[in-house]
Protein backbone atom coordinates (compact mmCIF):
# COMPACT_ATOMS: atom_id res chain seq x y z
CA UNK A 1 0.00 0.00 0.00
CA UNK A 2 2.74 2.24 0.99
CA UNK A 3 4.64 1.72 -2.54
CA UNK A 4 1.41 2.50 -4.31
CA UNK A 5 0.76 5.60 -2.46
CA UNK A 6 4.39 6.72 -3.20
CA UNK A 7 4.55 5.73 -6.78
CA UNK A 8 0.97 7.94 -6.73
CA UNK A 9 3.22 10.43 -5.39
CA UNK A 10 6.16 10.61 -7.48
CA UNK A 11 3.87 10.29 -10.45
CA UNK A 12 1.78 13.04 -9.69
CA UNK A 13 -1.20 11.10 -9.98
CA UNK A 14 -4.76 12.14 -8.21
CA UNK A 15 -7.68 9.87 -6.87
CA UNK A 16 -10.37 9.75 -9.71
CA UNK A 17 -12.47 11.44 -7.63
CA UNK A 18 -10.19 14.61 -6.83
CA UNK A 19 -11.84 16.80 -9.23
CA UNK A 20 -15.27 16.75 -8.01
CA UNK A 21 -15.00 18.98 -5.23
CA UNK A 22 -14.43 21.85 -7.60
CA UNK A 23 -17.24 20.71 -10.09
CA UNK A 24 -19.56 22.45 -8.43
CA UNK A 25 -17.66 25.70 -8.99
CA UNK A 26 -17.33 24.79 -12.45
CA UNK A 27 -21.33 24.26 -13.04
CA UNK A 28 -21.36 27.92 -11.70
CA UNK A 29 -18.89 29.52 -13.99
CA UNK A 30 -20.56 27.82 -16.62
CA UNK A 31 -23.90 28.99 -15.96
CA UNK A 32 -23.39 32.46 -14.67
CA UNK A 33 -20.12 33.42 -16.83
CA UNK A 34 -19.56 31.35 -20.08
CA UNK A 35 -23.15 30.64 -21.42
CA UNK A 36 -24.01 34.50 -20.76
CA UNK A 37 -20.83 35.09 -22.57
CA UNK A 38 -21.65 33.18 -25.77
CA UNK A 39 -25.42 34.12 -25.94
CA UNK A 40 -23.84 38.18 -25.60
CA UNK A 41 -21.49 36.95 -28.32
CA UNK A 42 -23.85 35.30 -30.44
CA UNK A 43 -26.28 37.77 -30.05
CA UNK A 44 -24.23 40.58 -31.42
CA UNK A 45 -24.32 38.89 -34.83
CA UNK A 46 -27.97 37.81 -35.26
CA UNK A 47 -31.12 39.85 -35.62
CA UNK A 48 -34.43 38.36 -35.93
CA UNK A 49 -33.20 34.88 -36.06
CA UNK A 50 -30.49 35.54 -38.91
CA UNK A 51 -26.51 36.39 -39.26
CA UNK A 52 -26.74 39.99 -39.93
CA UNK A 53 -24.27 43.13 -39.05
CA UNK A 54 -27.09 45.61 -38.33
CA UNK A 55 -26.35 45.32 -34.47
CA UNK A 56 -22.42 45.87 -34.91
CA UNK A 57 -23.27 48.55 -37.41
CA UNK A 58 -25.44 49.97 -34.73
CA UNK A 59 -22.42 50.66 -32.42
CA UNK A 60 -21.33 53.95 -35.06
CA UNK A 61 -24.37 55.71 -33.99
CA UNK A 62 -23.58 58.90 -32.42
CA UNK A 63 -25.80 58.29 -28.86
CA UNK A 64 -23.64 54.92 -28.35
CA UNK A 65 -20.43 56.50 -29.31
CA UNK A 66 -20.94 59.34 -26.63
CA UNK A 67 -21.91 56.96 -24.17
CA UNK A 68 -19.08 54.98 -24.84
CA UNK A 69 -16.42 57.37 -24.35
CA UNK A 70 -18.32 59.16 -21.35
CA UNK A 71 -17.99 55.93 -19.43
CA UNK A 72 -14.39 56.05 -20.80
CA UNK A 73 -13.91 59.33 -19.65
CA UNK A 74 -15.40 58.78 -16.59
CA UNK A 75 -13.89 55.69 -15.28
CA UNK A 76 -10.29 57.33 -16.53
CA UNK A 77 -10.51 60.22 -14.05
CA UNK A 78 -12.04 57.85 -11.18
CA UNK A 79 -9.11 55.66 -11.58
CA UNK A 80 -6.50 58.45 -11.77
CA UNK A 81 -7.89 60.29 -8.85
CA UNK A 82 -8.39 56.81 -7.28
CA UNK A 83 -4.95 55.62 -7.79
CA UNK A 84 -3.07 58.60 -6.71
CA UNK A 85 -5.19 59.40 -3.33
CA UNK A 86 -5.04 55.56 -2.81
CA UNK A 87 -1.64 54.76 -2.99
CA UNK A 88 -0.38 58.19 -1.10
CA UNK A 89 -2.96 56.42 1.88
CA UNK A 90 -1.49 52.66 1.09
CA UNK A 91 1.91 54.23 2.05
CA UNK A 92 0.90 55.77 4.89
CA UNK A 93 -1.00 52.59 6.18
CA UNK A 94 2.26 50.58 5.35
CA UNK A 95 4.32 52.21 7.90
CA UNK A 96 2.00 51.25 10.90
CA UNK A 97 2.98 48.75 13.12
CA UNK A 98 2.38 45.40 11.60
CA UNK A 99 -0.53 43.78 13.10
CA UNK A 100 -1.51 47.22 14.72
CA UNK A 101 -4.93 47.94 15.54
CA UNK A 102 -4.57 51.05 13.37
CA UNK A 103 -3.47 49.16 10.04
CA UNK A 104 -6.40 46.37 10.62
CA UNK A 105 -8.64 48.78 11.20
CA UNK A 106 -7.89 50.46 7.91
CA UNK A 107 -7.60 47.55 5.63
CA UNK A 108 -10.91 46.32 7.44
CA UNK A 109 -12.34 49.25 6.37
CA UNK A 110 -11.83 49.52 2.91
CA UNK A 111 -12.86 46.10 2.80
CA UNK A 112 -16.27 46.99 3.56
CA UNK A 113 -16.07 50.59 1.39
CA UNK A 114 -14.62 49.12 -1.28
CA UNK A 115 -17.73 46.46 -2.01
CA UNK A 116 -20.18 49.32 -0.83
CA UNK A 117 -21.74 50.77 -3.84
CA UNK A 118 -25.32 50.32 -5.93
CA UNK A 119 -28.73 52.12 -4.47
CA UNK A 120 -27.14 52.12 -1.10
CA UNK A 121 -24.40 54.29 -2.11
CA UNK A 122 -26.30 56.42 -4.13
CA UNK A 123 -28.75 57.03 -1.24
CA UNK A 124 -26.03 57.95 0.92
CA UNK A 125 -24.72 60.81 -0.81
CA UNK A 126 -28.52 61.82 -1.62
CA UNK A 127 -29.15 61.93 2.02
CA UNK A 128 -25.67 63.66 2.62
CA UNK A 129 -25.38 66.76 0.11
CA UNK A 130 -29.44 66.75 -1.19
CA UNK A 131 -32.41 68.85 0.91
CA UNK A 132 -31.74 68.97 4.22
CA UNK A 133 -28.58 66.72 4.33
CA UNK A 134 -25.30 67.57 6.76
CA UNK A 135 -23.65 68.90 4.00
CA UNK A 136 -26.43 70.12 1.70
CA UNK A 137 -24.81 73.75 2.10
CA UNK A 138 -21.87 72.25 -0.12
CA UNK A 139 -24.59 71.29 -3.27
CA UNK A 140 -26.67 74.81 -3.36
CA UNK A 141 -25.47 74.51 -6.92
CA UNK A 142 -29.00 74.58 -8.87
CA UNK A 143 -30.40 72.96 -6.05
CA UNK A 144 -27.95 70.11 -5.77
CA UNK A 145 -28.46 68.75 -9.05
CA UNK A 146 -24.82 68.19 -9.75
CA UNK A 147 -24.94 64.90 -7.38
CA UNK A 148 -26.97 63.93 -10.75
CA UNK A 149 -24.22 64.81 -13.21
CA UNK A 150 -21.97 61.97 -14.90
CA UNK A 151 -19.49 64.28 -14.98
CA UNK A 152 -19.05 65.70 -11.32
CA UNK A 153 -21.64 63.72 -8.85
CA UNK A 154 -20.89 60.39 -10.02
CA UNK A 155 -17.27 61.21 -9.76
CA UNK A 156 -17.28 61.97 -6.60
CA UNK A 157 -19.69 58.86 -5.58
CA UNK A 158 -17.22 56.71 -7.66
CA UNK A 159 -13.96 57.77 -5.61
CA UNK A 160 -15.78 56.52 -2.58
CA UNK A 161 -15.58 53.10 -3.35
CA UNK A 162 -12.23 53.49 -6.32
CA UNK A 163 -9.93 54.61 -3.58
CA UNK A 164 -10.65 51.87 -0.91
CA UNK A 165 -9.96 49.35 -3.74
CA UNK A 166 -6.68 51.01 -4.19
CA UNK A 167 -5.67 50.75 -1.25
CA UNK A 168 -6.28 46.97 -0.51
CA UNK A 169 -4.68 46.53 -3.97
CA UNK A 170 -1.89 48.42 -3.65
CA UNK A 171 -0.70 47.88 0.22
CA UNK A 172 0.77 44.41 -0.58
CA UNK A 173 3.09 45.81 -3.57
CA UNK A 174 4.44 48.93 -0.98
CA UNK A 175 4.63 46.42 2.00
CA UNK A 176 6.64 44.37 -0.24
CA UNK A 177 9.44 47.36 0.03
CA UNK A 178 12.53 45.65 2.29
CA UNK A 179 14.08 48.53 4.00
CA UNK A 180 17.50 46.86 2.93
CA UNK A 181 17.21 48.84 -0.68
CA UNK A 182 16.20 51.56 1.43
CA UNK A 183 19.52 51.44 3.73
CA UNK A 184 21.77 50.56 0.24
CA UNK A 185 20.60 53.78 -1.16
CA UNK A 186 21.39 55.74 2.05
CA UNK A 187 25.20 54.09 1.90
CA UNK A 188 25.66 54.61 -1.47
CA UNK A 189 25.18 58.75 -0.66
CA UNK A 190 21.56 58.54 -2.67
CA UNK A 191 18.82 60.72 -1.41
CA UNK A 192 14.68 59.82 0.02
CA UNK A 193 14.40 61.20 -3.93
CA UNK A 194 17.12 59.31 -5.41
CA UNK A 195 15.34 56.52 -3.76
CA UNK A 196 12.12 56.73 -4.88
CA UNK A 197 12.80 57.78 -8.28
CA UNK A 198 15.43 54.75 -8.94
CA UNK A 199 14.80 51.90 -7.01
CA UNK A 200 11.29 52.34 -5.43
CA UNK A 201 9.40 53.74 -7.79
CA UNK A 202 10.66 51.62 -10.90
CA UNK A 203 9.44 48.34 -8.64
CA UNK A 204 6.07 49.69 -8.04
CA UNK A 205 5.17 51.41 -11.12
CA UNK A 206 3.66 47.85 -12.82
CA UNK A 207 1.72 47.44 -9.54
CA UNK A 208 0.28 51.27 -9.63
CA UNK A 209 -0.57 50.77 -13.66
CA UNK A 210 -2.16 47.36 -12.79
CA UNK A 211 -4.30 48.46 -10.11
CA UNK A 212 -5.17 51.81 -11.99
CA UNK A 213 -6.38 49.59 -14.87
CA UNK A 214 -8.22 47.26 -11.87
CA UNK A 215 -9.93 50.79 -11.05
CA UNK A 216 -10.41 51.85 -14.40
CA UNK A 217 -12.18 48.23 -15.18
CA UNK A 218 -14.61 48.45 -11.70
CA UNK A 219 -15.97 51.96 -12.66
CA UNK A 220 -16.54 51.01 -16.32
CA UNK A 221 -18.46 48.23 -15.40
CA UNK A 222 -20.15 49.83 -12.38
CA UNK A 223 -24.10 49.87 -12.98
CA UNK A 224 -26.09 50.22 -10.17
CA UNK A 225 -24.68 53.53 -8.45
CA UNK A 226 -25.07 55.46 -11.75
CA UNK A 227 -28.67 54.07 -12.68
CA UNK A 228 -29.53 54.93 -9.15
CA UNK A 229 -28.33 58.37 -9.50
CA UNK A 230 -29.02 59.06 -12.93
CA UNK A 231 -33.12 58.67 -14.24
CA UNK A 232 -32.81 60.62 -17.27
CA UNK A 233 -30.91 59.93 -20.39
CA UNK A 234 -28.03 57.30 -21.27
CA UNK A 235 -24.69 59.04 -20.78
CA UNK A 236 -22.95 55.85 -20.08
CA UNK A 237 -22.41 52.78 -21.94
CA UNK A 238 -24.00 50.37 -18.85
CA UNK A 239 -26.99 52.62 -19.34
CA UNK A 240 -27.39 52.06 -22.64
CA UNK A 241 -27.55 48.57 -22.31
CA UNK A 242 -30.51 49.07 -19.98
CA UNK A 243 -32.21 51.25 -21.84
CA UNK A 244 -31.75 49.09 -24.79
CA UNK A 245 -32.98 46.43 -22.62
CA UNK A 246 -36.21 47.84 -20.98
CA UNK A 247 -37.14 51.10 -23.35
CA UNK A 248 -41.09 51.37 -23.92
CA UNK A 249 -40.60 53.94 -26.89
CA UNK A 250 -37.83 52.30 -28.95
CA UNK A 251 -38.78 48.65 -29.01
CA UNK A 252 -36.48 45.65 -30.97
CA UNK A 253 -33.30 47.04 -29.58
CA UNK A 254 -32.31 43.78 -27.57
CA UNK A 255 -29.65 42.56 -29.64
CA UNK A 256 -28.60 46.40 -30.23
CA UNK A 257 -27.63 45.77 -25.94
CA UNK A 258 -26.01 42.34 -26.87
CA UNK A 259 -23.39 43.76 -29.63
CA UNK A 260 -22.81 47.09 -26.72
CA UNK A 261 -22.73 44.37 -24.02
CA UNK A 262 -20.13 43.16 -26.66
CA UNK A 263 -18.23 46.23 -27.21
CA UNK A 264 -17.76 46.56 -23.15
CA UNK A 265 -16.38 43.05 -22.78
CA UNK A 266 -13.44 43.70 -25.39
CA UNK A 267 -12.46 46.86 -23.77
CA UNK A 268 -12.35 45.21 -20.39
CA UNK A 269 -10.54 42.07 -21.96
CA UNK A 270 -7.83 44.31 -23.71
CA UNK A 271 -7.33 46.06 -20.10
CA UNK A 272 -7.23 43.32 -18.31
CA UNK A 273 -5.18 41.51 -20.40
CA UNK A 274 -2.67 44.37 -19.62
CA UNK A 275 -2.91 44.14 -16.33
CA UNK A 276 -2.29 40.65 -15.78
CA UNK A 277 1.09 41.22 -18.01
CA UNK A 278 1.84 44.15 -15.36
CA UNK A 279 0.46 41.63 -12.42
CA UNK A 280 2.89 38.74 -13.40
CA UNK A 281 6.04 41.19 -13.87
CA UNK A 282 4.92 43.34 -10.71
CA UNK A 283 4.88 39.85 -8.85
CA UNK A 284 8.55 39.26 -9.03
CA UNK A 285 9.19 42.09 -6.28
CA UNK A 286 6.31 40.85 -4.00
CA UNK A 287 8.77 37.73 -3.09
CA UNK A 288 10.03 37.80 0.05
Amino acid sequence: MADKESGRARGGRRPSGALLGVLPFFVYVTIFLIVPTLIVVIGAFFSQGSFSMVNIKALGESAVKTALWQSVILSLVTAVLGAVIGAVLAYAVSTAREGGIVKRFVTSLCGVLAQFGGVALAFAFMATFIGSGILAGLSSESGGLWLYAWNKGLILVYLYFQIPLMLIVFLPAVEGLRPQWREATETLGGSTFTYWRKVAGPILLPSFIGALLLLFTNAFSAYATAKALISQGTPLLPLGIDGALSSEVVLGQQDVAKAMALEMMVVVAVVMTIYTILDKRASRWLVK
